[in-house]
């Protein structure tokens, strides 16, 4: 089983991370081959609405740091999205990648019963840490992007809520949280 875990947060030592590398070491423990990605140390732009991977490629037509990271993740069968909440949405690293997996939709995506380039049946994980502690209160993010990644043909999906954590270090004071990560793991990479 191969996982892709794309860090969002801008912050070497965030909550996020802390939070998906705990999920990774589980999983790598429970024999998965993990990669991960720091979005903040690659050099990228968002998606420049060209349409060039509707009409000219079967991909996006940027080449830049990003272009590896999406063949990683298409080629994944767990994607791990790490993202702190800023100003009630993912962060900007996090959402610069997400536009780019446009991508992945074919060409009649809005007609096509398979909208997807991408194989079925991956399964993503969304790890979303927030200060925060009321846990409703910005419960509408991983709907929104969940919604989206079923289009790409992903048939399971896992919410890893990690709220109330603020300052640095939060998250490994949390074994409520790190359990669930550890729960998760094991989940997707245990027998189908």
């Amino acid at each position: 089983m191969r996982i892709v875990c794309l860090l969002g947060s801008p912050r070497p030592h965030s909550n996020s991370k802390a939070i998906a590398e705990r999920f990774c070491k589980t999983a790598a423990e429970a024999g998965a081959v993990v990669e991960t990605f720091a979005l903040n140390k690659l050099q990228y732009r968002g998606c420049q609405a060209c349409l060039a991977c509707k009409k000219k490629l079967d991909r996006c037509a940027l080449q830049d740091d990003l272009s590896p990271v999406l063949d990683a993740a298409a080629a994944a069968d767990v994607l791990v999205l790490a993202t702190p909440v800023y100003f009630g949405e993912i962060s900007t690293q996090l959402k610069g990648f997400i536009d780019r997996t446009f991508s992945y939709l074919k060409p009649d995506y809005d007609t096509n019963p398979v909208m997807s380039r991408l194989a079925p049946g991956k399964k993503l994980v969304f790890i979303q840490s927030q200060a925060d502690p009321d846990a409703q209160r910005h419960a509408d993010i991983f709907p929104n992007y969940d919604y989206f990644f079923k289009w790409y043909g992903f048939s399971e999906s896992h919410l890893i809520l990690a709220e109330g954590l603020y300052e640095e270090g939060d998250a490994l004071k949390r074994e409520d949280i790190l359990e669930r990560a550890d729960r998760i793991a094991k989940a997707v990479t245990g027998p189908a």
